[in-house]
């Protein structure tokens, strides 16, 4: 019988280093495409649990884990949509709202404030210069990491890291000033 190279620690290790590496933009990606964060939450353990109950995936390379792992993400959003449609309830127009002017995040007055404050922080983005708007759009709606902003952009990644860092510094003493 032939010993496996993957110990349950070695494992552990494994994934707990794919965790820290990848478990945020999964995470930001998750919770982009669902409404709510328990179940964004849900499926980034799925995800995970996926990897190492998988015997193939320790032998990937690197590279090759990652699309998996944003594969298996993208295939459980689209089962959690499927499984979703099929539970749907019914509910009277009257017990939505009801439960809508219950909740606070979804009064009107509270939904146009925040539509405002969107607006203006909309605005003081597009003030910025067209390499720090790209910076943030890479960063915050597409969810890369400053390393593959670096490669992306050609620069080091210290160098993207610091300009994100003054680029949020410039945009919340210009936001919190208006």
């Amino acid at each position: 019988m032939r010993q496996s190279l993957f110990t349950d620690e070695n494992v552990d290790s494994l994934t707990s280093s794919l965790y820290q590496q990848y478990a945020q933009a999964l995470f930001t990606y998750l919770r982009l495409h669902l409404p709510l964060r328990e179940d964004a939450e849900d499926i980034l353990v799925d995800v995970f649990v996926a990897a190492m109950e998988n015997s193939t995936f320790q032998g990937l390379a690197p590279g090759q884990q990652r699309q998996w792992l944003w594969r298996v993400a993208h295939n459980k959003v689209a089962d959690h949509y499927r499984s979703a449609a099929r539970k749907r309830q019914m509910l009277t127009l009257e017990e939505v709202q009801d439960e809508l002017l219950e909740d606070e995040e979804f009064a009107p007055a509270w939904l146009a404030e925040r539509s405002e404050e969107y607006q203006r922080l909309q605005a003081h983005v597009q003030r910025l210069p067209e390499l720090q708007q790209k910076l943030l759009h890479l960063r915050f709606v597409n969810g890369l990491r400053s390393a593959d902003i670096a490669r992306m952009l050609g620069k080091q990644e210290g160098a993207v890291r610091m300009l994100l860092s003054r680029t949020l510094n410039l945009l919340r003493s210009t936001y919190e000033k208006h």
